[in-house]
């Protein structure tokens, strides 16, 4: 008798169960992930990620004081998702273009600021 490929009735004859797809084990359901020891990977943690990107939105209130510590959470974030430590990419970066935007606005503000003191002083009021 000759292995007919098209006779799902017909056994394998590799030993496969007849309805089993290839590298499935007897009674695990299609597609089921196949992690060592059972238990798939865990997520890895994005709090600095998300640290950078609220103290860097909370800066906009707090005149840019928190958007320099977001700024620094952003950098130890991007440090580690290089390292592979911890995910969130999209959200350390985030956090950093957010964090340098609301610095460089704080500071352009202050110069405004001084600016018009400067020119305020040097008015002569008769």
């Amino acid at each position: 008798m000759t292995y007919d490929p098209y006779n799902p009735k017909q056994g394998d004859p590799y030993g496969q169960q007849p309805g089993q797809p290839y590298g499935q084990q007897p009674g695990q359901p299609y597609g089921a992930p196949q992690y060592p020891y059972g238990y798939p990977p865990q997520p890895k943690p994005q709090q600095n990620a998300i640290l950078a990107l609220v103290l860097s939105c909370v800066g906009f209130v707090t005149c840019g004081i928190t958007a320099i510590v977001g700024v620094i959470f952003g950098h130890i974030a991007m440090g580690k998702i290089k390292r592979g430590e911890e995910d969130g990419r999209g959200l350390a970066l985030a956090g950093l273009i957010v964090g340098y935007v609301v610095i460089v606005g704080w500071v352009l503000y202050f110069v405004f600021i001084v600016f018009l003191i400067g020119i305020g002083l040097n008015q002569n009021t008769y």
